[in-house]
């Protein structure tokens, strides 16, 4: 059975899912084995073949694609062919609502004073982050994702960036502790 996933994708970004000569196109392709048609109006068709091993595959493309429409680099985006590695999209539409002036002032909160809020936010969860539009896109594997998912709701309903930042330190102390309890299982 054939499977088949439609995307839409700003026409600003077009251009990059399908990259200089086809390029990142081919390589969407390639990693997922699916097929990519992409269209001058934006809208992605991803198929697979009849007679594919992997049905995730095709998921991992469209997220791949989506990653690449909210802002993400191809090179981040292809990291999702990791099997562990999501894709969350918060829509900030429907958190603050509409005002151009609210999704403006949040999407500050979120990226901070010279990009520093959203890279202590990476840096401390192993995550990846675009804030891009009208949403905040986040890259990585749980327990990670899931702390730096917390940390842009905290920003978004308003919680200072000082408890946030309080709140990542305990985060990743808890992260650390998780890896010493894996490794010591892995050993035993």
């Amino acid at each position: 059975m054939m499977t088949r996933e439609t995307v839409r994708v700003p026409s600003d970004r077009v251009g990059v899912i399908v990259g200089r000569n086809g390029r990142v196109k081919r390589r969407i392709e390639k990693l997922t084995n699916t097929r990519i048609e992409v269209n001058p109006e934006g809208i992605v068709t991803i198929t697979s073949p009849e007679n594919t091993e992997d049905p995730i595959l095709i998921w991992k493309a469209r997220d791949m694609v989506r990653a690449i429409a909210r802002g993400f680099s191809p090179s981040r985006a292809l990291t999702l062919i990791d099997e562990d590695a999501r894709l969350i999209i918060i829509s900030l539409r429907d958190v603050v609502g509409t005002s151009p002036n609210q999704l403006k002032r949040v999407a500050g909160r979120l990226i901070g004073e010279n990009g520093r809020t959203r890279r202590v936010i990476e840096q401390i969860t192993e995550t990846k982050i675009s804030v891009y539009g009208r949403t905040v896109s986040i890259i990585g594997v749980d327990p990670g994702l899931e702390y730096a998912q917390r940390a842009i709701q905290m920003l978004i309903s308003g919680a200072p960036h000082s408890a946030v930042y309080s709140r990542l330190e305990r985060m990743r102390q808890e992260l650390h502790r998780y890896r010493s309890e894996l490794w010591e299982e892995h050993i035993e």
